[in-house]
């Protein structure tokens, strides 16, 4: 199995590269005297984000890139508990890392201003691309979760090949936001609603708790329901491929 420290750096590197450029696929069009990109683009370019992470980077820590992922492996078995807290660090600080950089390229349009511009946050209420309450962007996030952590699971299973699952999972990611880009600005990943968050700050912060609330309580339901389902994988004492998610 790769070393801890190597995974971590992996997952810090591919959280990045899913905010910096779905989060980008939104900032970068948002005032340049063009129409700006549409929920398909933006939703393709997320989807997208995470195929190509995945592909590249899946077989050296299982290419979760998302707290939500994380914590449904840990709840279906499927991930030590021992390496949970790194791991969800190490997405955040890539999340951070990927908005920052963001940040600095945006800067560069004349005008630019991060709190006016929302920056691709997250949010309800009068924060709602389309002003959706907190209970539609609650349960959206729920529901979105819970389906993308049992798609990865399921992609995740003896058999599926290595070619095919990454496709899945940007797929199922791109339908998702085509969905809750409206709702919500596109969520079902903590780690990606706290880097865009932590810059905005204000009204961004106080509603991030809803994006760790909801959807790691749909990727926990969905890891005990494979659990459930299809039983306790057998792994090793020092760890396997398939405790951290990769397909074996």
């Amino acid at each position: 199995m790769v070393a801890l420290g190597k995974r971590l750096a992996v997952e810090g590197a591919g959280t990045a590269w899913l905010v910096f450029i779905g989060c980008g696929s939104i900032v970068t069009n948002a005032g340049s005297g063009q129409p700006g990109y549409g929920v398909l683009e933006i939703s393709l370019a997320f989807g997208l984000a995470l195929a190509t992470a995945t592909y590249a980077l899946g077989r050296l820590s299982g290419a979760h890139f998302n707290p939500v992922v994380t914590i449904g492996f840990a709840a279906a078995n499927r991930f030590p508990i021992r390496d949970l807290v790194p791991y969800i660090a190490a997405q955040i600080l890539g999340a951070a890392a990927g908005a920052a950089l963001l940040a600095y390229v945006a800067s560069g349009r004349p005008g630019f201003d991060l709190a006016a511009s929302e920056f691709g946050a997250n949010g309800f209420g009068d924060h709602s691309p389309s002003d959706y309450r907190l209970h539609s962007a609650a349960v959206i996030e729920l529901v979105m979760s819970f389906a993308f952590v049992m798609t990865n699971l399921m992609m995740s299973r003896r058999g599926v090949s290595r070619s095919v699952a990454p496709f899945v999972k940007g797929a199922c990611f791109a339908l998702i936001y085509l969905v809750a880009l409206p709702i919500t600005n596109g969520a079902a990943n903590p780690a990606r609603s706290t880097g865009p968050a932590l810059l905005v700050g204000d009204w961004a912060l106080d509603q991030l708790w809803l994006f760790w609330a909801a959807p790691m309580a749909g990727g926990i339901l969905a890891g005990v329901l494979y659990s459930f389902l299809w039983g306790k994988p057998r792994c090793s004492l020092n760890g396997s491929r398939e405790e951290h998610g990769e397909a074996v």
